[in-house]
């Protein structure tokens, strides 16, 4: 999963950090993610962990608004959606 994540940021790069071939560049985020999954009760409870996550990595004005992150946030779901513990 965290690979699947990972892939996704960067091919999403939502802080322009892509340069083609630094493909482990949100490795990090990824994995932080991937972990807090359980937390997310829904789309919007995932959008607000993956900003919570950029923020945290990097800082709020890097990171960005939280809309930026909300079609990451909706693949991230669809990736998760049955691998998450109720």
């Amino acid at each position: 999963m965290v690979a699947r994540v990972e892939e996704l940021l960067f091919r999403h790069d939502p802080i322009g950090i892509n340069f083609e071939e630094n493909t482990d560049e949100y490795r990090a985020e990824a994995q932080t993610i991937v972990m807090r999954l359980p937390e997310a009760a829904d789309v919007d409870d995932l959008r607000r962990i993956v900003h919570e996550e950029f923020v945290r990595w990097f800082d709020a004005q890097v990171a960005g608004p939280p809309e930026r992150y909300a079609a990451i946030a909706r693949e991230i779901w669809a990736l998760s959606e049955g691998t998450v513990s109720e």
